[in-house]
């Protein structure tokens, strides 16, 4: 039995860690910090909600309103925001894709921050060269007329309730 105990344990910690791409130390730094102040080449672990993806001649920007991450470095689905910053990485990114409101986490090099706007509020966008951007897989609607998805519920027609991803 303690042995059962102890691989159901190590199998829930495992699933506890952020995936390989993710994994490491990185500055406790967070997008406001790098407002206020300058932490160029600081490598840090940033997540949040794509508002814009912008693909350019070599490599794609995209603006994200941070989140807190939790221990897996998935973004929160939360009101908290520590800001908006840029993260760009090599190659094409389809905006499709990397479309607003997916939750992406990036891992790479604090750069200089650069002005812009949101709306008519100039802003100052934190900018990460990112070597990692992590897509994390849409979360499937779990609750169909109130009540809690299942393959299993039926909806009032007698038909099986399905989730719209």
């Amino acid at each position: 039995m303690t042995r059962l105990l102890l691989a159901g344990v190590a199998l829930l910690s495992a699933c506890m860690r952020p995936p390989v791409p993710l994994d490491g130390d990185f500055s406790a730094t967070t997008v406001e910090d790098a407002q206020q102040a300058s932490h160029v080449g600081e490598r840090v672990r940033w997540g949040g909600t794509v508002v814009t993806t912008t693909p350019e001649r070599e490599r794609t920007c995209l603006e994200v309103v941070s989140a807190p991450l939790d221990v897996s470095a998935r973004p929160l689905a939360t009101d908290q925001t520590f800001g908006r910053f840029i993260a760009c990485a090599d190659g094409f990114y389809d905006p499709v894709v990397y479309a607003p409101n997916r939750s992406v986490t990036v891992v790479g090099t604090v750069e200089e921050s650069s002005e812009g706007r949101v709306g008519k509020y100039d802003y100052v966008f934190p900018r990460v060269d990112a070597d990692t951007v992590y897509l994390w897989p849409n979360e499937p609607t779990n609750y169909v007329r109130g009540a809690y998805w299942s393959p299993f519920w039926w909806d009032w027609s007698g038909s099986p309730a399905h989730a719209s991803q």
